[in-house]
């Protein structure tokens, strides 16, 4: 499910950030420096129980920031719960948001489910009663310099929006979210990998108030999440979590429909942990 990159994997000691692939925690806002600040060296390792274990990666020389995550495999089934953990070893606060990146293998598709539709007040069937929620925006898109909504990769659905990876792609695209219905999925293959998180309201975000984005360019796809700004002060930490669960024998359509149909309940089965 994941990308990797062959040439850069089981290598060390790079002067140059590298992606490497699979799963990865930044901070944000992204910077142009501070962001790919190297971590091309080793990681400490301490096993939590017998299925969680805890990754720790020296403090970044630049920043003071110390970054760690904590995996843990239920006990049945395919979930995963991955905390992710920012640590501020400095001497004074820093302001930054966790951010929780998956690479994602090429040939797949990034389904966004929407909220709910409520319908205008004032523009009802004879009978139907007025739901005056109807008034109030809901749903925001987060758009990037270079982010062309007439791009094709992108599908606009009633229900979900899709973005599907082309290698034959010219150009990146990268999309936000203030994502309040607690999943998204990357389709691939017949395997769906879900990411389950939290939307909370009257926090600050970054980007607009994304709390989801993804970005796809030739070579892969990513579905991030992020966590809310928050001033961390010397010798404290914040934290955020993401549940994974991966689905199986799916069928590669991407429509309303066949979503509705073929995932749609899995996935919520999955949330109320059924």
């Amino acid at each position: 499910m994941f990308k990797e990159f062959d040439e850069q994997i089981g290598k060390s000691g790079e002067k140059e950030w590298m992606i490497r692939g699979g799963h990865r925690l930044w901070h944000a806002p992204e910077d142009a420096v501070r962001t790919y600040a190297t971590d091309n060296g080793p990681v400490k390792w301490e096993k939590l129980g017998e299925s969680s274990v805890r990754l720790v990666q020296p403090v970044e020389s630049m920043t003071g920031i110390q970054k760690e995550m904590d995996v843990r495999m239920d006990d049945q089934g395919t979930g995963v719960t991955v905390i992710h953990r920012l640590r501020n070893t400095g001497l004074w606060d820093v302001e930054l948001a966790p951010w929780a990146l998956s690479v994602m293998a090429p040939g797949g598709a990034a389904i966004i489910p929407l909220p709910d539709k409520i319908a205008h007040p004032g523009s009802l069937e004879p009978g139907e009663k007025p739901d005056y929620r109807g008034f109030v925006a809901n749903q925001n898109l987060i758009l990037w310099p270079f982010t062309d909504l007439a791009d094709p990769r992108f599908r606009w659905g009633t229900s979900y929006i899709t973005l599907t990876h082309d290698s034959a792609a010219k150009k990146p695209v990268k999309l936000g979210v203030a994502h309040k219905t607690g999943w998204i999925g990357y389709l691939n293959n017949g395997l769906m990998f879900i990411k389950g998180f939290e939307y909370r309201p009257g926090v600050h975000y970054t980007d607009g108030g994304s709390n989801f984005e993804t970005f796809t360019n030739k070579d892969f796809l990513e579905v991030e999440t992020l966590g809310p700004l928050q001033h961390i002060a010397p010798g404290t930490a914040i934290e955020h979590i993401e549940k994974w669960w991966l689905l199986k024998d799916l069928p590669n359509e991407t429509t309303d429909k066949a979503i509705d149909s073929n995932i749609r309940l899995k996935v919520e089965s999955l949330l109320k942990g059924k």
